[in-house]
């Protein structure tokens, strides 16, 4: 990805009709409803929460093909509206009638922050995670509803999030950058100046979403930051951050950080509270984990300490791309810092 040219910045509406329009087509809901993880366990809180949502009037931000507003009425809701922006609202419409719920749940189609309810809710459900749990994600039109439409005593589901952070080793990465060194003995070319310049790129400040495996986590993860939907502003989340402080589990190299989410559901009859997790230690979702490399390797023995603080806030070419800086010291070594961003390919494809 180049970096010579400043990025455009994209204005909000063109951001807003990208985002959208990425939900228009089927794989995106095909991928997120395959998750069982995250289906299972929202359907799981929404029937836990029966009591609370039995002849109340739900709210689902950003109801997509209209999953989570099926599971409220199914859970008893004497009415849910199912708000969704992008063209996926018209099968919504289609799997309500389907299910033959059109007199129970009413889609209506457009942004939560533009549309007008009849009434004010007992319940806001809403599937907002992004990657990294605030990248692209809707947690800004939450609040919105919940500020306009959200009765006093209502409830939000989920209602906690929290961030974590481990360091971790990928041996992948560390396969590719070994790699140059191999070409002298297969083909007579001695490449190992190539190293450097490779790791550069590996090692880049992209926020990679991937698969972490248990055995490259080298800590426990500790979390650095917790959100209450309820009490939480849009202000505060223009800058999430927190410190963190771990030690490493035995002898490795520390190449990168791994930064993952859970959502919480209450739970009204009082047993443990149901968690959606993103953590490598679960099963795995579609979200995965976000993966960022650091400038290179550091040696770690048994109980070496890693500690810092995390800051994770919106990109300035795109308020709903979430870029995340990291100052972290591991064991002896200096206090380092990097900034990550995902990629945004369509502000890299404006002329």
């Amino acid at each position: 990805m180049s970096h010579a040219g400043k990025k455009r910045k994209l204005d909000k509406n063109r951001q807003d009709r990208l985002y959208f329009d990425s939900y228009s087509d089927v794989t995106i809901h095909e991928e997120m409803i395959a998750d069982h993880v995250r289906t299972n366990t929202y359907r799981t809180a929404i029937h836990r929460n029966s009591e609370s949502i039995r002849g109340k009037v739900v709210l689902d931000v950003g109801a997509g093909t209209g999953v989570l507003s099926i599971f409220c009425a199914q859970a008893g809701a004497l009415k849910v509206y199912a708000v969704e922006a992008c063209s996926i609202a018209e099968q919504a419409e289609q799997i309500v009638k389907h299910n033959n719920l059109e007199d129970r749940i009413e889609v209506i189609r457009g942004t939560v922050e533009t549309v007008d309810l009849p009434e004010k809710v007992d319940v806001i459900v809403s599937e907002w995670m992004g990657y990294a749990l605030l990248h692209e994600s809707m947690l800004n039109s939450v609040l919105y509803a919940r500020d306009k439409w959200l009765k006093p005593d209502g409830i939000i589901l989920p209602n906690k999030a929290e961030l974590y952070i481990a360091p971790m080793c990928d041996p992948v990465a560390e396969d590719r950058l070994h790699f140059w060194y191999t070409v002298k003995d297969k083909y007579g070319v001695d490449m190992s100046c190539m190293y450097d310049f490779a790791r550069k790129c590996v090692m880049n400040s992209d926020i990679t979403v991937n698969t972490v495996t248990v055995e490259d986590v080298l800590s426990h993860p500790a979390r650095f930051a917790e959100i209450d939907l309820h009490t939480v502003t849009v202000e505060e989340l223009r800058s999430v951050k927190g410190q963190f402080s771990c030690e490493s589990f035995g002898s490795a190299a520390v190449n990168a950080f791994c930064v993952f989410f859970t959502v919480t559901f209450p739970c009204p009859d009082k047993l443990q509270p149901i968690v959606l997790s993103t953590s490598p230690f679960k099963p795995e979702t579609h979200w995965k984990q976000a993966v960022l490399y650091l400038g290179g390797a550091v040696e770690v023995v048994q109980d070496t300490p890693v500690t810092g603080e995390v800051s994770m806030y919106p990109s300035e070419g795109s308020a709903r791309h979430i870029c995340i800086h990291v100052d972290y010291t591991i064991g002896e070594e200096k206090r380092q810092a990097k900034t990550f961003s995902i990629p945004d390919w369509s502000a890299e494809a404006q002329p």
